[in-house]
């Protein structure tokens, strides 16, 4: 410990737990901020296009899948 020190080690410390909880913050508020927005798409009337497409996309997947 005395070659690499004790404000190295705070320091790699400090950076891993601020790199980590930066990264989750940044992607819990993309991942929920496409949710509310897709929430928000499907509860429209008349369906946006862009949603009957998805819709379709997504079921051709699934039925591929089940096969």
């Amino acid at each position: 410990m005395e070659v690499f020190g004790w404000a190295a080690l705070f320091g790699l410390i400090l950076g891993f737990l601020f790199g980590v909880g930066c990264a989750a913050a940044v992607m819990y508020t993309v991942y929920n901020g496409g949710y509310r927005r897709a929430v928000e798409d499907s509860l429209e009337e008349p369906r946006p296009s862009r949603y009957a497409g998805f819709l379709t996309v997504a079921q051709a997947k699934r039925t591929k899948q089940n096969q």
